[in-house]
């Protein structure tokens, strides 16, 4: 495909194009393996642009690709204690099947780092399976590495509570 079908933007959760696309891909990753293999619930994708909106420290990133829906990063502002600045959590990271392999994780990841520096962020985190080779290869590519904790106390465990 010629890179300028490709549009990556900031979405407007106001957008009513924007927040289609959003609950479009999220939707796709959710149904996909590595997105937990089941569709989200529909009142969760009616509701999810208004909840996102309401939100200040959430933004969202779009990918397009000859005006179709392609990729969607989900991130959200948080504060670093150690460095007392803040941050930016990358939540979801979201390629379309048929769209993957045009570079679209580093075109949206590219634009989310954009965005943090103009907001003063320390750093991007994020969170990935330890089976996602694919996803670790896209995040390595655009400069994450794995957290810098002393090796000798093991590695980062990511832990949940069901409320």
């Amino acid at each position: 495909m010629d890179s300028a079908e490709i549009l990556v933007l900031q979405a407007s959760y106001t957008n009513p194009v924007h927040a289609e696309a959003i609950c479009l891909v999220l939707n796709h990753y959710a149904e996909d393996p590595m997105g937990g293999g089941q569709p989200l619930p529909a009142n969760v994708l009616e509701q999810l642009p208004a909840e996102l909106a309401r939100r200040p420290h959430a933004f969202s990133v779009l990918a397009f690709v000859g005006g179709e829906p392609a990729g969607l990063v989900n991130c959200f502002e948080g504060f670093s204690t150690f460095a007392c600045r803040p941050l930016v959590n990358v939540h979801d990271v979201a390629v379309v099947k048929k769209f993957r392999s045009l570079g679209l994780s580093q075109k949206m990841l590219q634009k989310v780092e954009d965005i943090a520096r103009q907001r003063g962020c320390c750093k991007l985190t994020l969170e990935v399976l330890e089976g996602n080779a694919v996803a670790q290869g896209a995040y390595e590519k655009a400069g994450f590495a794995p957290g810098m904790f002393d090796p000798a106390h093991g590695r980062m465990l990511f832990w949940t509570k069901s409320l």
